[in-house]
């Protein structure tokens, strides 16, 4: 059984979808007859083409709303369409920050809960099911909607495969957004976007990660030269960001990022569970620790016993040599 309809929040920056929309997207084709998403802004015809190919049939797009939070008018305009009748049986959002902000909002205006963290997603006769990780990703549990939609998921990123299913490009409809009050008083005033050669860390086909095993600070550059070198992202774990040797936007883990590259190489990770939940997803898993009792080698697919500051610039070597 299927659901009939299900919105999902739609996010872009400069016309390029973010990657997790297309994944709820493709799980969205699963769970309902019609999938449409909500956009904040009025170029959605920029991105109707990508979204269709992913299922998409409909974008609502709230307009230009002068650099407002996207949380509030995206909360808004879904609420007053599910008063009006003509809202959705589910909203699913990435865990992103307009993501949280939207859904948190719109559990107040609609007065229903929001199942957070889902990793995978069920219909149940005219409910959905959200599987969630708990003790850090040891175990999971599976949290049903008791009342009724629109039933609201917030989905981490990675959960699903984004494939296309070589639909049309999307239609565009404007979508009506209510007096947002004093909410509506704050707007983004500037954006600072952190600069990057080389390919986004929750993207990447190939990760290198660095630990507090490197020692300091200055040896992170290893990391870094390495990741570049095998044309990967370079992220960390989060001893080494909490310490300030790099930024938190490299982190890899429960409350970082959740990557699933074909590669993952961990250099001086020990593996705690808080890590492991943020890349033990990815198909072939690398470590180089020289503890041989490290918990990373228990779920790794080749490990290097060794100190990664001999390792490592070997690696180096080996491949400037190539």
């Amino acid at each position: 059984m299927t659901l009939s309809k299900i919105w999902v929040l739609a996010e872009a920056v400069d016309g390029e979808v973010a990657s997790t929309t297309l994944e709820i997207l493709t799980k969205a084709r699963d769970l309902a007859d019609t999938v449409e998403c909500v956009y904040v802004g009025d170029d959605a015809d920029e991105i109707a083409e990508k979204l269709g190919e992913y299922g998409c049939e409909t974008v609502h797009q709230t307009g230009d709303l002068e650099g407002a939070l996207v949380g509030v008018p995206t909360a808004a305009a879904i609420a007053a369409a599910v008063e009006e009748g003509d809202g959705p049986d589910a909203i699913l959002m990435g865990t992103s920050y307009n993501g949280r902000d939207t859904a948190a909002r719109l559990s107040v205006k609609l007065d229903k809960t929001v199942i957070t963290n889902v990793v995978d997603i069920e219909v149940d006769g005219d409910s959905l099911v959200g599987t969630e990780p708990i003790f850090g990703g040891n175990t999971d549990v599976k949290t049903r909607f008791g009342g009724d939609g629109p039933y609201i998921m917030l989905v981490r990123p990675k959960s699903f495969a984004p494939e296309p299913s070589g639909g049309a490009a999307a239609d565009v409809e404007d979508l009506d957004v209510p007096d947002l009050g004093a909410a509506g008083g704050a707007i983004v005033t500037e954006r600072h976007v952190e600069e990057s050669d080389g390919p986004k860390l929750d993207e990447a086909g190939l990760v290198v990660s660095g630990g507090r095993g490197l020692g300091d600070a200055e040896k992170y550059s290893m990391v870094e030269d390495l990741a570049k070198a095998l044309g990967g992202a370079a992220g960390a774990s989060r001893a080494i960001v909490d310490a300030g040797w790099v930024p938190y936007s490299y982190q890899v883990g429960q409350t970082g990022k959740v990557v699933k590259p074909d590669v993952y190489v961990a250099c001086g990770i020990s593996g705690a569970t808080q890590h492991l939940v943020g890349m033990k997803g990815s198909k072939h898993i690398i470590a180089i620790n020289k503890d041989p009792e490290a918990p990373i080698f228990g779920i790794a697919d080749l490990g290097i016993v060794g100190d990664v500051h001999k390792v490592m610039p070997q690696l180096l070597e080996a491949l400037s040599s190539r």
